[in-house]
């Protein structure tokens, strides 16, 4: 075996426990008083963050502590850091040194600083004086000391650079282009600490506000025994075929990273215990790790958490979190079908054998899983017609009629559980594998979908905050750890009731405890990535790097999109999912969106981070830095960089996903009807199916490469139809700039116009342009002008424009155009809508290609090397 020659071995359990430990919640465990103190201190981190999320936070909490609860979430985490994270490799482990706990003390007070001293500050106008510049700047290092021990280097030494920048930037060796004039210690200080521009921003609000009770949601289901259950589900429905434990470590990371910020902690829970197995079946030790890291690294952008950037996006895109997990969704679940016809391909490739004498077809198999997420789907969206019913005819008394009912069918769940015995976690290297049969363990586990279904109806139906809705589901995960294990006990007929409620108290202690160190890395990453953006509110950096892109690109709109995904790629590397949206949206979004409108595209701001979003994510995979790559390799004893390198290819689709949705935005959902949605989704899952199959070089037999180029061709017409329907039958026609009013009187309502403007910069007075978008709705042209904030003057047979009103559609459009230089602002051209036949046309030739290709493959199937796919 390749690990074998090259010296490498699989870690032990103790091993990887220290692996997730060190990266996401500590390596450090004291034991003792000190133990029982830190344990405690992050019980009430915790209890604090649930009284905060919880309805009756304004009852329970001071106004002064709920107005600066982001200081008190980062105070937590800097003293929790100091005492679970060690210095050094060498630097003890099992008690804390003296300067740490000096660090601790020092690090809490000063993110404190602005709680204490609220008044001062607020009378300041948030301007920091001498003395808050030391305090600050004091606790910039200790935060930068606090995220290289929890993060890694990676982050700090990114935070120092952009800081550095901030006071270092007219200096002569900062290059010219992105030269600024430098600012003082006060000012930068004030910036960074005092206000919310930097540190105390938009990404640690959300973090104190939603993300924590996302994380601990995970920590608690965990506790209770979901992540074992999902498992052995997937397991169970996936293994006897063939790569059968390659395809449930797909399904069980999809599962588990639903809920998880960590793609490390994910890559070992399921890799664990599904990598030994699909080794055994004839998978390498690198593939075995590149399959685990592709599906652990997917469910980094699968909705709901996304690893914290759903609630990221909800801030800096400026749309409810409803629309934020919709538009994310359907290219996070056509990647994860992808990844499992990966593994398909991979197995039937190499003919690997089957694990277990179990036989059902493929199609019976499928058919199940989709009917189980059709009726899981279902039920989450029918539970609100009964509870509507219940409202309504007993509205005093209602949410004490509901919680009965929940009472209800979580104790007849219970009931159906405790007729199975409780599951607990196989050994994936036992002589013998006995695969679970789903139809005897789903009992075991059915509650476990109850706060998920809460979660998803609070979301989804009755549209409450994130942070609220966490509330009302991690309330219900404490029920059931306190009650499951007694009342299984009661229905078994067992006698040991007080043991088994000391158990459930001990594990939702335990779940709390985990919850908070695993927040530790994530609320130091938001914190210490404040300070990147807050750089770019400062200097305005984020300009620069729009130019520095398309001076390299030289305007050109796709190579421009590829410096920025390989630019997100770079900056992502050695970050955690948080951090890495975080750093890779303040820098490169608007970078998208600007050259975008230059280049006549106008892309949804949604999509452009998730774009970047995408590109940041990767580095997490692609070597040499791939962090999670890195995880699987420790756990299958393969060499990290050609695991790294693998797990690429197996990405590959999670490279072209962006490119596509960024030109079809009907991938996002945004702007379809419930008939187009349906149609987009089957087309989207087809043409990943095919791009895969083109990748692959395998189909329904080995691909010869001019079939692997027709199947890739036909899968980039079914993701984008409108690339050649357009230019069979262009969707514009030119209308003249004059003639702006008399087609907005003859437009139909909703008609878009798209109107490119030319005008001098403002900083640089050289001619740019930018595209807009303005509907027609029906109320008359002029009107439509004067309200979109378009001031016409037609001169000299040009239509030119004044500069916009403030607060009119078009000002942030123009704001960057100079209106009194020399040369004028103008329309330079008009484009109307004209008639065009569906672009869902092209959908025939292109299933006519990949059935051309099919019918190729399948008359040499019988002299091919393996079996039909």
């Amino acid at each position: 075996m390749t690990s074998d020659a090259q010296g490498n071995r699989p870690l032990s359990e103790e091993e990887l426990q220290e692996l997730v430990a060190s990266s996401d919640a500590g390596a450090r465990n004291p034991v003792g008083s000190v133990g029982l103190f830190l344990a405690i201190v992050a019980v009430i981190w915790s209890v604090f963050q649930v009284i905060l999320a919880s309805p009756l936070a304004n009852q329970l909490l001071p106004g002064s502590v709920i107005n600066n609860s982001r200081q008190i979430h980062l105070a937590f985490a800097i003293f929790l850091a100091y005492a679970a994270y060690p210095a050094f490799k060498s630097s003890p482990r099992g008690y804390i040194p003296v300067q740490d706990w000096i660090f601790a003390i020092a690090g809490t007070g000063i993110a404190l600083y602005g709680y204490v001293f609220y008044q001062k500050v607020v009378d300041s106008g948030g301007l920091a004086d001498d003395v808050d510049k030391w305090f600050a700047l004091g606790g910039l290092i200790l935060l930068f000391e606090a995220a290289r021990r929890a993060l890694g280097p990676a982050m700090a030494i990114i935070a120092t650079i952009f800081l550095a920048y901030v006071f270092f930037g007219s200096s002569e060796w900062v290059p010219e282009v992105i030269r600024w004039k430098g600012a003082s210690l006060k000012k930068a200080m004030s910036h960074m600490w005092i206000t919310s521009e930097g540190v105390f921003g938009i990404a640690l609000g959300v973090s104190t506000k939603f993300v924590f009770l996302f994380v601990l949601f995970g920590a608690l289901l965990d506790k209770a025994g979901a992540g074992n259950y999902f498992i052995k589900m997937a397991f169970g429905a996936l293994g006897h075929l063939r790569g059968g434990p390659a395809k449930a470590a797909v399904v069980g990371s999809a599962a588990t990273g639903l809920i998880s910020g960590s793609s490390i902690a994910n890559v070992v829970t399921t890799g664990t215990f599904t990598i030994p197995l699909m080794k055994r079946v004839g998978f390498t030790s690198e593939q075995a790790g590149s399959v685990e890291v592709a599906s652990s690294v997917n469910g980094q952008i699968m909705p709901p958490v996304m690893g914290a950037a759903a609630f990221l996006m909800v801030e800096y895109v400026g749309i409810p979190y409803v629309e934020v997990i919709t538009h994310a969704f359907l290219p996070a679940a056509i990647s994860y079908i992808a990844l499992v016809y990966i593994v398909h391909l991979e197995a039937v490739k190499r003919n690997m054998p089957t694990l277990g004498n179990r036989v059902v077809s493929m199609g019976r198999t499928i058919g199940g899983m989709a009917l189980f997420f059709a009726g899981f789907a279902a039920l989450c969206y029918g539970v609100q017609y009964p509870v509507k019913w219940i409202v309504a005819a007993i509205p005093g008394a209602s949410g004490l009629a509901l919680a009965a009912l929940l009472t209800a069918v979580y104790v007849a769940l219970l009931w159906l559980a405790s007729s199975v015995d409780d599951l607990v976690p196989d050994d994936p290297n036992a002589k013998e594998v006995e695969l679970p049969v789903v139809a005897e363990i789903y009992k075991a586990g059915l509650h476990y979908l109850l706060p998920i279904i809460v979660l998803v109806y609070f979301l989804m139906i009755e549209q409450k905050s994130p942070g609220l809705s966490a509330f009302w589901a991690t309330a219900l995960l404490f029920v059931i750890l306190l009650t499951q294990k007694p009342l299984k006990a009661i229905f078994r007929g067992q006698s040991n009731m007080a043991n088994s409620f000391m158990e459930g108290v001990h594990d939702l202690w335990n779940g709390l405890i985990d919850g908070a160190r695993n927040m530790i890395g994530i609320a130091l990453a938001t914190a210490t990535a404040g300070v990147i953006v807050g750089t770019v509110t400062l200097t305005g950096v984020g300009q620069v790097m729009s130019e520095l892109v398309e001076f390299i690109s030289g305007g050109n709109l796709i190579l421009m999109l590829v410096m920025v995904g390989i630019l997100s790629l770079v900056l992502g590397m050695g970050l955690p999912t948080t951090a890495n949206y975080i750093v890779v949206s303040s820098l490169m979004a608007g970078v998208v969106v600007e050259l975008g409108a230059q280049s006549g595209l106008i892309v949804p701001l949604i999509a452009v981070h998730l774009f970047v979003f995408y590109f940041g994510i990767m580095a997490d995979v692609t070597p040499p830095v791939g962090l999670a790559s890195f995880a699987a390799a420790a756990v299958s004893g393969g060499d990290a960089i050609r695991t790294g390198f693998i797990a690429f290819f197996y990405s590959l689709r999670t490279v072209a996903l962006p490119f596509v949705f960024i030109f079809n935005t009907d991938l996002l959902l945004i702007d379809v009807t419930w008939t187009q949605g349906i149609l987009v989704a089957i087309s989207a899952t087809i043409a990943i199916l095919v791009f895969t199959a083109g990748t692959m070089g395998y189909f329904i037999s080995r691909s010869r490469i001019y079939e692997s180029i027709l199947l890739i061709f036909a899968a980039f017409a079914l993701f984008r139809p409108d690339f050649f329907m357009d230019r069979v039958m262009p969707p514009y026609e030119q209308v003249s700039p004059a003639q702006l009013v008399q087609a907005l009187d003859e437009a139909e309502a909703g008609a878009e116009f798209r109107i490119t403007v030319q005008g001098p910069d403002f900083d640089t007075s050289e001619i740019k342009g930018t595209t807009m978008i303005l509907t027609a709705d029906g109320t008359g042209g002029q009107q439509m002008v004067d309200a979109y904030g378009l001031l016409l003057l037609e001169e000299d047979g040009l239509v030119k424009l004044d500069e916009p009103m403030f607060g009119t559609p078009a000002a942030p459009n123009l704001e960057s155009f100079d209106f009194y230089a020399d040369e004028p602002v103008q329309i330079a051209t008009i484009q109307a809508p004209a008639s065009q036949l569906p672009k869902e046309l092209i959908f025939i030739p292109a299933l006519l290609l990949v059935a051309l290709v099919a019918l190729m493959q399948r008359g040499r199937a019988r002299e091919q090397e393996g079996v039909p796919a």
